[in-house]
């Protein structure tokens, strides 16, 4: 059995992090071992809590579940502030995968990137710029010297990273990338451009690896 502020830290949690209104059994079920009852009886008691003037935010009670909402008295300035915010950025299958490798082998150029998709993706380079979740980090020194891309501080505000030496594994990264950058699913499903599996398997190492990742060699 779990103390009262622990259990009222994890209701607390599991009603935030829900997308939907959670039901009491839903909550019940997730906290192993605990009586219905009390469960209940501290789900209503952070309802008063949050119910206080001092709380901007506050716990209803929305189709037979509970949900984190702001609270009506403040509508006009939440209205304004979300009329300020940027909107919401989205990427297709193609777009992720082609960050993905960026995120992974970066500092990294357009040839290296489309040897890995097998894919031009000149335009999918350029919307990510757009979106400045990649940036440019000078140029490789060989023939031709290409542009060398990387991403970029909005990228790590976006994924909640602190630095690079916390990006997950590919599959992981993907996932990620679906919940905060609205990728579309269909596009996720149907996509027939997948990055090889050789890139995964190195992405896949290079974030189990501890401290600041660095990209492979490549050949000229």
């Amino acid at each position: 059995m779990f103390s009262d502020e622990t259990l009222r830290a994890m209701i607390e949690g599991i009603i935030y992090v829900a997308h939907e209104p959670v039901s009491l059994d839903a909550i019940v079920k997730s906290i192993e071992g605990e009586d219905r009852e009390r469960v209940a009886s501290v789900i209503e008691a952070l309802i008063q809590q949050y119910d206080q003037p001092e709380h901007g935010i506050c716990i209803r009670h929305v189709a037979g579940g509970y949900k984190f909402s702001s609270k009506a008295e403040h509508h006009e300035v939440l209205r304004r502030f979300v009329k300020s915010l940027k909107p919401l950025i989205r990427l297709s299958k193609p777009a992720l995968e082609t960050m993905a490798v960026i995120a992974y082998r970066q500092p990294v150029t357009l040839p290296e990137i489309e040897a890995i998709r097998g894919v031009d993706c000149g335009g999918v380079i350029h919307t990510l710029m757009e979106k400045k979740l990649v940036v440019t980090a000078g140029r490789k020194n060989v023939v031709g010297r290409p542009i060398l891309y990387k991403t970029s501080r909005e990228f790590l505000v976006h994924f909640g990273l602190k630095d690079l030496g916390e990006l997950p594994s590919l599959r992981e990264f993907e996932e990620l990338a679906r919940q905060a950058l609205g990728a579309q699913p269909d596009l996720l499903e149907d996509s027939n451009q997948p990055v090889s599996e050789a890139a995964e398997e190195d992405a896949g190492s290079m974030a189990e690896s501890s401290g600041e990742l660095k990209a492979p060699e490549s050949k000229p």
